[in-house]
């Protein structure tokens, strides 16, 4: 382990990591067992490039977030898309032949330089590198990689993950059409990443400053295209909100977006709203986390706001809120599963009225509310549901709307392919403002999805672990015995898609349905140690809803007690 940890240190161009890394070898060979440890667990293994890119903690080795691994990351890329390009290793690219590859970064720690790495690489491989003009939402670098006909696209961001972490998401074009990459091609990239590893010292990978830096009209057309979404109702005047950007990126380019449509000036979380990578309110920058918009909740009391809208750090997701009596502090966070059903109900009936039912469709991943498929039956549109990630949900054909329940929502697949923030806040205040015009509220909203569509209700257990094998212990138990119950109810059946059900690609889900209709979704997180649950029912009414969610929740806990969970 001291001699992997000794090669890492002397092809390290990153004086804060080398020092870090140089005071945990000197710790570990003067018999400090903590420090001992922690270099194991920094070069025992390396961190994995999935279909979810790159995500980590940041630090000195190859199982961190580090310039050392982005650097080889980029080289591995940049082999891949040549390879797809049919260029050799050793060919000469003509500049007019060269495949594009696009680099958009957020404010996170080293975020900026993660990406200038990458720009640098790219171009040293002889590929045209356009890197985005300043930090900028995710959904803009998706635009981005459409827009200029890129054959690749990367993304310096962890999303909502801790502020010590960053990431690195990958996005393809060409067949792609600017999804996210997805089986085989995570494989075949990693495979790339691994034999630079393996030949090639970091120092030794050319590098090129002969990068483009993106004109401001890209950024120009990714906000007339997402104004155009929901261009402000009659209902829109007067409205009091309030937003917050989670010390992410998203306010620049969303304020000049609202701007655009016709909305009124949101009363903003002035403590939240510039880019921060330290996230100084926030012990954890995700709205669906506990305590995460108490801020904005608090502003929104201090207002009189009827709606409150949050981003996430890159303005990928969307949570909405509004008040409730009921609530503590008097707000309630609406769920990702109802902010989904209510777009979905609106882009079902917006393609109604245009007549472009036949042919299209509503989708979200398996894990997300059945509701959506009961709006598209009422539609006539096609359903379908994929495995969780939007770059399964965004290659849904004929897609109109997709949506997943972790606050990701894609409602303008003719710009961006992946989930959007900015465009579904957008979508969002079209929708409350219409309502607003007619005098019903967004609780109103609900009220006559449950009326059309049926009550649907849904929960989520979260199961945080130290120890990432005590996820696969959990599964392996419920694998080797199926549940017969959970609480009163029977379980009527088991799919494990593991072993391929119902078309999807393998994956490690299982998903019991019981007799009355009820169903439970278990997997791990695909972005952090978790183990997640999800719980759907459907009732004859939202009090029949909501009495079966809460028995179908303890009954849930209850088994996973008896699996050490």
């Amino acid at each position: 382990m001291a001699e992997r940890a000794h090669a890492w240190l002397a092809q390290d161009p990153d004086g804060e990591t080398r020092a870090e890394l140089r005071a945990l070898i000197e710790a570990a060979e003067g018999g400090d067992a903590a420090a001992a440890a922690d270099l194991e667990d920094r070069f025992a293994a390396r961190l994995a490039f999935g279909t979810a890119g790159l995500r980590g903690e940041l630090g000195a080795g190859p199982n961190r977030m580090n310039r050392v691994l982005v650097a080889q990351a980029a080289a591995g890329l940049a082999a891949f898309v040549r390879e797809k390009a049919g260029i050799g290793p050793d060919d000469e690219i003509e500049p007019d032949d060269a495949p594009t590859v696009v680099v958009g970064y957020d404010g996170r720690r080293n975020s900026s330089v993660f990406a200038q790495d990458s720009a640098e690489i790219f171009a040293g491989a002889g590929l045209r590198t356009v890197l985005l003009p300043r930090l900028l939402p995710t959904p803009v670098l998706a635009f981005a990689v459409r827009r200029l006909g890129a054959a690749a696209g990367v993304m310096v961001t962890a999303s909502h993950n801790p502020p010590n972490d960053n990431g690195y998401k990958v996005y393809l074009g060409g067949e792609n059409d600017g999804s996210q990459i997805v089986a085989p091609a995570d494989a075949e990239i990693a495979a790339h990443i691994q034999r630079v590893a393996d030949d090639a010292e970091v120092g030794a990978l050319p590098r090129s400053l002969g990068y483009e830096h993106a004109a401001e009209s890209l950024v120009d057309e990714y906000i007339a295209a997402t104004a155009a979404v929901a261009p402000a109702p009659e209902g829109a005047d007067g409205l009091r909100w309030v937003y917050t950007a989670m010390h992410g990126v998203g306010w620049e380019t969303f304020a000049r977006i609202i701007e655009d449509a016709g909305y009124p000036t949101p009363d903003p979380v002035t403590a939240q709203l510039d880019p921060d990578g330290a996230f100084p309110t926030v012990s954890f920058p995700n709205p669906e986390e506990p305590g995460a918009m108490d801020l904005a909740f608090e502003t929104a009391r201090e207002t009189g706001a009827e709606l409150v809208i949050a981003n996430d750090p890159d303005a990928d997701r969307l949570a909405v809120a509004i008040p409730d009596d009921g609530a503590e502090g008097g707000w309630r966070r609406l769920t990702g599963n109802q902010i989904g059903l209510l777009l979905g109900w609106r882009a079902a009936r917006l393609a109604a009225e245009d007549g472009l039912t036949a042919g299209s469709s509503l989708a979200c991943s398996l894990v997300s509310s059945p509701g959506l498929k009961a709006v598209a039956d009422h539609y006539g549109l096609d359903f379908h549901a994929t495995l969780t990630g939007f770059k399964w949900i965004s290659r849904a054909p004929g897609l109109v709307f997709g949506f997943e329940e972790a606050l990701g929502y894609l409602v303008n697949p003719e710009t961006v392919r992946d989930k959007d923030g900015i465009s579904a806040a957008v979508a969002m205040l079209g929708m409350v403002s219409e309502a607003r015009g007619r005098g019903a509220s967004v609780n109103d909203l609900l009220a006559e999805f449950d009326d059309t569509f049926g009550a649907f209700a849904s929960d989520q257990i979260s199961i945080r672990v130290d120890d990432v094998s005590t996820i696969a212990r959990i599964m392996a138990a419920l694998r080797a015995q199926h549940p017969s119950a959970v609480g009163d109810v029977d379980v009527a059946r088991v799919d494990d898609l593991l072993e391929g059900v119902d078309g999807f690609p393998p994956g490690d889900v299982l998903r019991l349905w019981l007799t009355d209709g009820s169903r439970v979704i278990v997997r791990p997180s695909g972005t952090e140690p978790k183990l997640k649950l999800y719980l759907d029912v459907r009732g004859d009414s939202r009090q029949d809803a909501d009495t079966r969610i809460t028995a179908l929740a303890a009954g849930t806990r209850a088994l996973l007690s008896e699996h050490g969970g």
